[in-house]
């Protein structure tokens, strides 16, 4: 895969200045570490290695280090294919469906400023609501394993939390001593779930607040109010919780592939980007609401990385989380189990390489060794770069290299 043209670390090395007078310098640590990641990801900053032919050829070629920040774009595709060869040995010879939790703007406003309680209570209550309806003997009676991801983002980066599950179809009998299938091409009700999931969120969210774990700024500031914020819970109540469960998946290669997509993601992928120019930044988005409309969207440099940054997880959150059978303190256990009651041992299982492209395109292959491109005689001698003191991007604007 050859490098995009243009990437979310060149937005934000031409404008990041911008930004921050726009703002008034008033950046979150968590922002700000982000910015600054990205800003030195794979340049001179961080070093690297030179690679020079062994016949003095006159090739050399860069390699520098990646940040390894999980909001970077370009740092994603090594855990990806780390995480994926795990998942796909933890595959069941089901159907796999992908159930998605959203909450109401109303929600989605109080989250953006209660990120750390939030973002866990949607994941506490719509994970609480599955294992609830499908241990329920009018629905399915079986308790379930399923792996969640945490999205915060739409398609044109405005503030959107909500919850993917891929979720096998089926689970453990209720003692343990048999695997219950579901119906063929159906999971659970979603219109249960939803009545559920909005019942248990609004009651996890009115806890949290009388221990004191929410706090409201700026228009937010009367929900502060016991009275007001009950009549705002009331209100978000009467509002319509989006529940779906897609179509199941074909097969373990379709559901890596899914997993492939939707894992290790940011706000906005590099590829999207189209153009920057005159402090205006081009992408394109999907137009759900017109069946998948492609679009392009263009914003100020400032909107854009204001948005990007929107999207900044706190310290230590996990947005991929296991639970039931899949846990990740039973998972071997109760896989060998679930494989033993549906008589397999294995999967046949795609290869990766035909998911997760092997090839690093982003340049961080070590190359020691190879042949020269350049004469094709020698070979690569690899020499390590120390790292040169970057641009601060919280003073005066200054170039970074990032040849």
């Amino acid at each position: 895969m050859s490098r995009p043209p243009l990437e979310v670390a060149d937005v934000f090395r031409a404008h990041a200045w911008d930004f921050l007078q726009a703002c008034g310098g008033v950046v979150s640590f968590a922002r700000k570490k982000v910015l600054c990641a990205l800003l030195a990801c794979r340049t001179a900053v961080l070093g690297g290695h030179r690679y020079v032919c062994t016949r003095r050829c006159g090739y050399e070629h860069f390699v520098y280090k990646p940040c390894g920040n999980r909001h970077c774009p370009k740092c994603q595709a090594a855990a990806r294919a780390e995480w994926l060869e795990a998942r796909a040995r933890d595959l069941l010879p089901v159907e796999y469906f992908h159930v998605v939790f959203t909450v109401p703007a109303l929600i989605a406003e109080i989250a953006l400023q209660n990120k750390r309680v939030m973002y866990g209570l949607l994941f506490s209550a719509s994970a609480d609501t599955l294992k609830e309806i499908a241990a329920d003997a009018k629905h399915l009676g079986a308790k379930l394993g399923f792996i969640g991801l945490l999205h915060t983002w739409g398609q044109t980066l405005h503030h959107h939390p909500h919850v993917h599950y891929v979720v096998p179809g089926g689970g453990l009998s209720l003692d343990g001593a048999k695997w219950v299938s579901c119906p063929p091409g159906f999971f659970l009700p979603v219109k249960v779930l939803s009545s559920l999931f909005r019942g248990k969120f609004l009651d996890f969210t009115r806890q949290a607040f009388e221990r004191g774990e929410l706090s409201f700024q700026g228009s937010l500031a009367p929900l502060g109010d016991p009275q007001v914020f009950a009549e705002y819970l009331a209100k978000a109540y009467d509002t319509e919780w989006v529940v779906y469960a897609k179509p199941p998946f074909g097969g373990p290669a379709q559901v890596l592939k899914y997993l492939a997509r939707y894992t290790h993601r940011v706000a906005i992928s590099n590829h999207r980007l189209v153009s920057l120019q005159d402090g205006k930044v081009s992408f394109r988005w999907k137009d759900y609401a017109h069946g998948n409309r492609p679009r392009i969207m263009t914003l100020s440099a400032v909107e854009f990385i204001r948005r990007f940054l929107l999207h900044v997880l706190p310290k230590g959150f996990m947005r991929i989380r296991h639970f039931g059978f899949l846990a990740n303190s039973v998972r071997v256990k109760r896989l060998a189990h679930c494989r033993n009651l549906l008589a397999t041992s294995d999967v046949p299982l795609p290869s990766l390489d035909d998911i997760v492209p092997a090839a690093a395109w982003d340049g961080t292959l070590d190359v020691a060794g190879a042949p020269c491109p350049g004469c094709g005689k020698g070979h690569l001698a690899r020499y390590t770069l120390d790292p040169v003191p970057g641009a601060d991007p919280f003073s005066p604007p200054s170039r970074i290299d990032s040849s």
